[in-house]
């Protein structure tokens, strides 16, 4: 779905992207992680051509960027930011339809839109079409910017650290409901974020970037496992590794299929951290276990999450 293939982009005669090669697959959800100034950010401008790369090459589906006119590019790729961006005079239905007027959709098409999009946030249609951005919360402008983001549909999301500038709390919420809805729409996502425990809980694929060059471009899994360098591994972190290794296996590599436990289940699909945080709240040494139909298939105990 993207390819970068050797791009270099340098500010001041300091490069700041050092031929970068990487390839992300259609469907995933890619996270470009590392610490503040290694060049992630620069890579997701160039990607919809907000800022030119100097030089390597750039494609998605195999078309180079550069043969689209920009506005026609960024058209098809959503983008969203830490900052909302909502234009403050205009409503939430004339901010998310933004980019489908300019495509010239009709205003049935519009309106039908931005109610599919608000029920897909949870955010009541007639409650909330209407409003003005002040008059939100920093949690419900972000959902607003991220719909926007997906009005016209597009097969490729970037997202620039959007959760960076709301607190810790709507910033969980935030990530459960972008990871739903990346399940439910099966769109491409390259997420920069420099935050490793939200890089866990999203991605499929991780690349992790150091001074303009990858790092290492793993699963989450192979990268707490893996690690290919030291500063992989000082950047992921040794302290609490055991807890971030919970966080990305799943109850279904664990559960005790025929088994039972006593209590409502936890999902198949369910992290052990999710897991052992219900055990906790319940003081139990076991859960149920329930498959995607909510039937109840085994269990998972407390010895299995660390064995």
């Amino acid at each position: 779905m993207i390819e970068l293939d050797r791009v270099s982009k340098s500010y001041g005669g300091r490069a700041v992207v050092a031929e970068l090669s990487l390839r992300v697959a259609a469907g995933s959800f890619c996270v470009l992680l590392g610490p503040s100034g290694c060049g992630k950010s620069t890579t997701l401008r160039m990607i919809n051509r907000l800022v030119p790369h100097d030089a390597g090459a750039i494609r998605i589906n195999g078309e180079d960027v550069t043969a689209l006119p920009a506005d026609a590019l960024r058209r098809r790729i959503g983008y969203a930011i830490q900052s909302s961006g909502l234009f403050p005079h205009w409503r939430v239905e004339d901010n998310i339809a933004t980019v489908p007027r300019l495509l010239g959709w009709s205003r049935q098409r519009m309106q039908d839109r931005v109610t599919e999009l608000l029920e897909l946030f949870r955010l009541d249609p007639e409650t909330y079409r209407s409003k003005y951005p002040h008059e939100l919360s920093g949690g419900e402008q972000q959902r607003v910017g991220v719909a926007r983001a997906l009005a016209a549909d597009p097969d490729l999301l970037l997202m620039d650290e959007p959760f960076g500038a709301v607190d810790p709390i709507t910033r969980d919420a935030l990530q459960g409901e972008l990871a739903r809805i990346h399940k439910a729409t099966g769109k491409t996502i390259l997420f920069v974020t420099h935050d490793i425990e939200e890089a866990l809980r999203l991605a499929t694929d991780i690349a992790i970037l150091d001074r303009g060059r990858l790092a290492q471009f793993a699963a989450p899994l192979e990268l707490l496992e893996q690690p290919a360098s030291d500063f992989v591994r000082d950047f992921v972190g040794t302290q609490g590794i055991g807890l971030k290794l919970l966080s990305v296996r799943k109850v279904a590599e664990r559960v005790r299929r025929g088994e039972t436990a006593e209590g409502e289940p936890v999902p198949l699909d369910a992290t052990l951290s999710e897991a052992l945080s219900l055990m906790t709240r319940r003081h139990a040494v076991a859960l149920p276990v329930a498959d995607a139909a909510g039937a109840v298939i085994g269990a998972i105990t407390l010895a299995d999450l660390v064995r």
